[in-house]
């Protein structure tokens, strides 16, 4: 889980200028990738918040990777929205960082750019594209500070009388080899919602991405990992 659902907030603060909800995954990547992912959690907690006002909107999220020994890492997002003029265009400035039990934290990152928000009449589907500078800083001793550009999409829709919902985001940015050699990174993570009340859903999450995933195999060169899960959410 890296991020979630702007898209689906966007519909939500349609009815309400603040959604929150809380999500438990238990992850298969470990049982998938039993060489690659070794370590893997298989559990993570997220808790996320949309809030709109009159200048634009607040979100955040927060990612706690659980084990069965000990809490495992913390990561989050936080961005903030400028609208420009009623066209749907709006300053996006965000921050991504965490806590990891392995590394002692996640490497830092900023970034700023443009994004593109919209919706239909019902708000029963929701976009957003977002191209932004991404900056990221040194964080740690064999880490190091460089530029980068991040293109985002972020989506929703709700069908069969509101009780499914697909949603996700996409991001492809420049990463950075340990050589210093850049690379494209791409993750993608859908999910796929029935909604059995107001608050309660039941579904499932596909995280997808190729360079993004530490490969813990010396002997395996592999760099696209398809990692599902099995989800409940609650929404407040």
């Amino acid at each position: 889980m890296k991020k979630l659902l702007f898209g689906a907030m966007m519909a939500v603060a349609a009815l309400s200028a603040n959604a929150q909800d809380i999500q438990l995954h238990y992850d298969f990547g470990r049982n998938i990738y039993p060489d690659e992912e070794d370590g893997r959690q298989k559990v993570t907690v997220t808790l996320e918040q949309f809030k709109a006002d009159q200048w634009g909107s607040w979100y955040y999220f927060v990612d706690l990777d659980l084990s069965r020994k000990f809490f495992k890492s913390a990561y989050t997002e936080i961005s903030r929205e400028f609208n420009l003029g009623k066209q749907g265009f709006a300053a996006h400035v965000e921050y991504d960082g965490g806590l990891s039990a392995d590394a002692g934290s996640f490497q830092q990152a900023a970034l700023i750019g443009p994004a593109w928000n919209g919706h239909t009449a019902d708000f029963s589907k929701t976009y957003s594209v977002q191209l932004m500078y991404k900056r990221y800083f040194k964080s740690y001793d064999y880490s190091s500070a460089y530029h980068s550009i991040q293109l985002t999409g972020v989506w929703s829709t709700t069908f069969a009388q509101k009780k499914c919902t697909f949603s996700g985001f996409i991001d492809f940015w420049r990463g950075e080899k340990a050589n210093g050699h850049g690379q494209l990174v791409i993750l993608t993570e859908p999910q796929f919602w029935f909604n059995a009340t107001e608050h309660f859903s039941i579904g499932t999450e596909w995280e997808i991405s190729d360079n993004f995933i530490f490969n813990a195999d010396p002997l395996s060169d592999k760099t696209f990992f398809i990692n599902p899960t099995l989800a409940v959410k609650w929404n407040f």
